[in-house]
């Protein structure tokens, strides 16, 4: 696969990654069409780990056929200190709904994720109407730290992407030390934990062609009879009307 320049990958052996056939692993109604990953991250340092991080993740994305979007959190809005119809919050929110999978990557500060993550998540609703935005999408989950290695930040993210139904992959990548990583131009080093990005997003891009086209995956009795109650209450009154 042909790469531009900013998606070269000097520090990983490309004859070693392996391709991914969606035939594979979609079912036979997928249209095989590139998988739709929006990536988070939570810092806005000049020099942020978190986003280099998740740089890198989506360079092994696009390798690996992704159509990648990445959303600059700087200007969004604390959750609820502005009306919805702000422009970094639609933008936000027509980007979760355009994706079919995630990343977010996170720093561990105090021992949690960012509260820079936090608000991006929260400003995503879990339900519009009759439309849940991530339920059945796919995530993977990332965070740096500025010392030892921890999996505090993640254990949260995991959390939070349960509660917004969402299909969070097993695999998940913990960058100890994160300073000494990267080089000066903010490209990661050839280390284990790059070798975990690279698994991680393989991981990713498997289960989002097997989960997207199988809404049946996700599929819950709770909103069946919630369609049907609605379903009937239409009726009703209509019947009344009439």
């Amino acid at each position: 696969m042909t790469l531009i320049a900013t998606d070269s990958l000097p520090a990983i052996d490309e004859t070693l990654l392996k391709a991914i056939d969606w035939r594979d692993y979609a079912s036979a109604k997928d249209d095989g069409h590139a998988p739709k990953i929006l990536v988070l991250y939570g810092s806005l340092r000049d020099r942020s780990f978190s986003r280099l991080a998740a740089e890198e993740a989506a360079r092994l994305l696009r390798w690996y056929g992704c159509e990648v979007k990445i959303f600059d959190p700087r200007d969004l809005p604390l959750p609820d200190a502005c009306d919805p119809d702000h422009p970094k919050v639609v933008e936000l929110r027509a980007l979760a709904e355009w994706s079919e999978g995630m990343v977010w990557s996170s720093p561990e500060r105090h021992g949690a994720m960012t509260g820079i993550l936090k608000s991006q998540i929260d400003w995503i609703p879990l339900s519009v109407g009759a439309v849940r935005p991530t339920q059945g999408k796919t995530l993977a989950v990332m965070q740096v730290c500025g010392g030892s290695q921890s999996f505090n930040a993640v254990n949260q993210m995991r959390i939070l992407g349960r509660w917004m139904r969402m299909v969070t992959i097993p695999n998940q990548s913990s960058i100890a030390k994160a300073w000494s990583e990267f080089d000066e131009a903010g490209r990661m080093k050839p280390s284990p934990y790059l070798m975990r990005i690279c698994d991680v997003m393989e991981e990713l891009v498997k289960f989002t062609y097997m989960s997207r086209s199988r809404p049946e995956l996700t599929d819950r009795y709770s909103e069946r009879v919630e369609t049907a109650e609605e379903l009937m209450g239409r009726v009703n009154l209509k019947q009344a009307a009439d």
